[in-house]
């Protein structure tokens, strides 16, 4: 079914019949100039199940399938969205700038793995003073358990996790608690099993290679129509949802040439629907390639998203933190490196990157591009999900350094995001996990990741097989640890961080260019100036004292003992604190 035409549809621009299975009967459909199927006088009705046969093939399901129950093998069901009581009425929306966003899987974030589990623990969020829930992918993938990545059904909702209503549930709880929600979405492929759209018309063209074979058509022929179908998915999770903004995956796979980027059209018919609801909408593009351009205004010349999310700022505190220096980390882990994306966003800006073997991005105009426009972390599911046995930062850095890495993302001027268990360095790993039901597949991909980590000295032995459900429960957070030491003690330090962040101006100040931050290397220390707020950090394994650019007012905050002495203050070793300046 289509918004905006009557009764069933479905685009087969090349087919010679098309068919409609109905509760396991068949209508024939009638062919429209523009390459969409139509069966105008077939009633629809509120779960009835049905699919679509191409030139005799089929049935398939619909591409713009709201519900796949049985999986997406099978039938689609219509899904009345009107039927829902929402109690939202009042909810005024949420953005994106300064919010403290908290990135949430469905499936490992509670033992029950639905919607509704995850509803009985948003309380916790809202007394960790999130703003933003991110859901981790949602839309329909192959069987049970999965990141989401692999999702081949655009516009319905995972059925294990509770289909649609599941979801309107978790949103309208998240609403009544004050939160808003993002959810991830992934246009830019599709996963390998499950995906039917060429069987339907040229959703994938040849034009450009990707790491998952042909590309989303955005610019060959046809694209119009594949183009539509993208924006009208993104509107729909918007609308039918009442999500307050999504997050577009991977955007730098996202191959158009065409005069007007798919991103443009999109944040385009985003503000339209945004206008049309009075709430504040947006959009953030994960992005590797550094550019200002995605969060530049589309009046100045940009693509005018709300923000990005920014992995050099994740890089170079995982890599000074942690020592790491491997792979894409060969040019972080400096304090020259640190300072720089705590003021910049970006560390590679035109510079040449190691890693790729050439230059790359572009600086940031921080006078007129504001911090809270990227989106920065200490940890995310990527930065933990694709380590070999998925291990969190908590599990190789000692409680103070997690501590240290805390403050700086969570008092920077950027928008912060927490990864779920993050808070109270949550013993559990987040490993890579599938649930994919042909053989054939499952070894695929069992295989893959153990030869991917080998390559790299890891014993075959040693990596965590994904089609194992040993490795979803393995990955699921124990929250029986949240009164335990030395859980307990970090929990209330994000607590603390994020209550100050809210009742500090200084501290959601956006601006780039009013950020300063000062480090001595050799005696490893940072001060991270916020107003007249500093951020002092020592990352010694020692006390010591650090020098401050004023004489040192109020400690309003300390992972263990801070005394300020003149213009300075004094430290344990692997420690941080907050403490105001006269000036």
């Amino acid at each position: 079914m289509v918004r905006g035409r009557e009764g069933f549809g479905v685009w087969a621009p090349g087919a010679e019949t098309v068919e409609l299975e109905l509760n396991g009967a068949r209508h024939a459909m009638r062919r429209g100039e523009d390459g969409w199927w139509s069966a105008p006088d077939v009633p629809v009705e509120h779960g009835a199940d049905y699919g679509y046969v191409v030139d005799g093939a089929g049935p398939f399901p619909d591409p713009r399938s709201r519900w796949q129950p049985d999986g997406v093998h099978g039938p689609s069901r219509v899904v009345d969205h009107d039927r829902f009581a929402w109690t939202d009425a009042s909810w005024p929306g949420r953005g994106l700038p300064g919010s403290v966003t908290y990135e949430l899987h469905v499936g490992t974030f509670t033992p029950g793995r639905t919607f509704d589990s995850a509803i009985e623990r948003l309380d916790h969020l809202v007394e960790l003073g999130i703003d933003l829930v991110e859901l981790l992918p949602v839309a329909a993938f192959p069987g049970r358990h999965g990141w989401g990545y692999d999702g081949v059904a655009l516009y319905a909702v995972h059925d294990a996790y509770g289909g649609p209503e599941g979801l309107k549930r978790f949103v309208d709880a998240c609403h009544a608690r004050g939160l808003g929600v993002m959810l991830d979405v992934v246009y830019n492929h599709l996963g390998p099993s499950g995906n039917y759209l060429s069987s339907f018309g040229p959703y994938f063209t040849d034009k450009h290679h990707t790491p998952w074979g042909a590309a989303v058509n955005l610019d060959d022929a046809g694209s119009d129509e594949v183009r539509r179908f993208i924006i009208d998915s993104a509107l729909a999770w918007l609308r039918d949802y009442h999500v307050d903004g999504l997050r577009l995956d991977a955007v730098h796979a996202l191959a158009d040439d065409r005069a007007t980027h798919l991103l443009t059209e999109l944040q385009l018919a985003v503000d339209e629907l945004a206008a049309e609801t009075g709430k504040p909408l947006f959009l953030v593009a994960e992005s590797d390639r550094n550019d200002p351009r995605t969060v530049t205004p589309i009046e100045a010349g940009g693509i005018g998203l709300a923000g990005q999310w920014a992995d050099d700022i994740h890089h170079a505190l995982h890599s000074l933190l942690s020592g790491e220096r491997q792979g894409y980390y060969v040019d972080f882990g400096s304090y020259e490196c640190l300072a720089k994306t705590l003021t910049e966003a970006f560390f590679h800006a035109g510079t040449y990157s190691t890693f790729r073997g050439r230059t790359h991005g572009a600086p940031v105009d921080r006078s007129r591009i504001p911090g809270h426009a990227f989106v920065t972390y200490l940890q995310n599911h990527d930065q933990v999900g694709n380590r070999a046995t998925g291990n969190r930062l908590s599990a190789s850095v000692s409680p103070g350094r997690m501590a240290i890495g805390a403050a700086l993302v969570l008092c920077s001027a950027f928008s912060p995001m927490v990864f779920m268990g993050e808070e109270w360095s949550a013993s559990t790993p987040w490993q890579y996990f599938t649930d994919h039901q042909e053989a054939e597949l499952a070894d695929a991909v069992r295989e893959g990741r153990r030869n991917e980590f080998a390559s790299h000295g890891w014993d075959r032995d040693d990596i965590p097989d994904p089609q194992d459900t040993a490795t979803v429960e393995a990955s699921t957070l124990d929250w029986a640890e949240l009164d335990k030491e030395p859980h307990a003690t970090m929990l209330r330090w994000y607590r603390d961080l994020i209550a100050l962040r809210r009742a500090q101006p200084d501290l959601t100040d956006p601006r780039l260019d009013a950020v300063r931050v000062e480090f001595d290397a050799a005696a490893q220390w940072v001060v991270m100036h916020r107003g007249r707020i500093r951020v002092v950090a020592n990352l010694a394994d020692t006390p010591q004292t650090v020098p401050l650019d004023a004489p040192a007012g109020e400690v309003l905050l300390a992972w263990s003992e801070a005394e300020p002495q003149g213009a300075a203050v004094a430290l344990g070793a692997e420690s941080a604190a907050l403490v105001t300046v006269r000036e």
